[in-house]
């Protein structure tokens, strides 16, 4: 039976994610509907995908009972919904970041987690196909201990969640040093499309160095390169035995017989392959890294990875365990935040362990 969804901030890009995916997916997520405050907006999206919308939570309560409610507003909009959702005892998926800043992210802790609150946060990077099977390869143990990683891939808190995940660490301490190199490139895709004219841009790359001691986290991210045409994405991990960089794989076994070995995605549809389009995994040999767990639907990485986010809170409502608290959430935009502190000052910055771990 498909869980029953509502959306709070039903118009916005990332909701829209939601929405595919449950079109998608119908035998698995229903959104049955979804708060919208503006009028015009709520009567666009509720004819482009037939789904009732309401100006108010209190107005949707009033004819729907779902599962979870999904909360797609801003950080600073969000806390007012989700201690009003944790007095009600309906639980939530909110998106990044939880709260705006350090007091929000301390009072989330002292709100909500400490009274038991069932929310969750919806940091799809992690559950990525690619990173997905990186992931399945650390924990594999072929790479020995890991002590390093490199990822370049999305801004601040999006970066640290996988700096995290790929190293182990959880709420260490850390030293931070970075930098901001400013150059000029040519403009590219944004989230809003394509570039409508060719022209140079002002543009800014980030760098940090995330010290945890014996484990090294770097950080490097120009803005908009996740969707650049001419600027690439990067994530590598080192471990002792070897290391991951990007889809390639190099491992020196016990008998000193080196690996070489290749991530390979494997998409049905191709050629005469008349199975439709769709991502069945990634291999690497003769090993399955990643099988996708939506397949045959038609999704692209980033939806795959938010109905990983979907799947799973279902999973968390009904008993199981959580799979991306507040407290990782609010340790990742709090590591966010310290990478501009350090980039701003200059200065090596301290980040103790927070007050949500302590």
């Amino acid at each position: 039976m498909a869980v029953k969804i509502s959306i709070i901030g039903g118009a916005g890009f990332r909701a829209q994610y939601f929405l595919r995916i449950s079109e998608a997916l119908p035998e698995r997520f229903q959104i049955i509907s979804m708060v919208i405050r503006d009028l015009s907006k709520r009567i666009t999206m509720q004819e482009q995908w037939r789904v009732p919308a309401y100006h108010s939570l209190e107005e949707l309560l009033k004819y729907d009972q779902p599962d979870f409610i999904v909360l797609c507003v801003s950080g600073s909009q969000s806390l007012d919904y989700l201690l009003k959702l944790a007095e009600i005892g309906i639980p939530v998926l909110v998106e990044t970041p939880p709260a705006p800043d350090m007091l929000g992210l301390e009072l989330l802790h002292d709100k909500l987690t400490l009274t038991g609150a069932r929310v969750q946060v919806a940091e799809q990077y992690q559950f990525h196909p690619v990173q997905e099977a990186r992931l399945a390869l650390i924990r594999s143990g072929k790479l020995g201990v890991v002590t390093e990683t490199t990822v370049s891939i999305s801004h601040l808190y999006h970066a640290v969640s996988l700096i995290r995940r790929m190293l182990g660490i959880t709420f260490e301490e850390v030293k931070i040093k970075a930098m901001r190199f400013e150059s000029r490139w040519v403009n590219g895709p944004t989230r809003n499309g394509p570039p409508e004219e060719d022209r140079m841009i002002p543009m800014q790359r980030d760098m940090a160095w995330l010290d945890f001691g014996d484990k090294l986290g770097i950080y490097d991210f120009t803005k908009d390169q996740h969707r650049s045409w001419t600027r690439s994405n990067h994530l590598s991990v080192r471990g002792e035995r070897g290391e991951i960089f990007d889809n390639r794989i190099l491992i020196q076994q016990e008998n000193t017989v080196p690996l070489q070995m290749d991530m390979k995605r494997v998409n049905r549809g191709e050629y005469e392959n008349a199975e439709g389009y769709f991502l069945q995994g990634i291999l690497c040999g003769e090993q399955w890294l990643y099988q996708n767990p939506f397949a045959p639907a038609r999704l692209y990485d980033d939806e795959i990875a938010i109905a990983s986010c979907l799947a799973k809170m279902a999973d968390y409502i009904n008993g199981g365990s959580e799979f991306y608290s507040l407290s990782e959430a609010s340790q990742d935009h709090y590591l966010g935040m310290m990478i501009e502190k350090a980039i701003i000052s200059g200065e090596t910055v301290i980040a103790d362990r927070p007050y949500w771990a302590k």
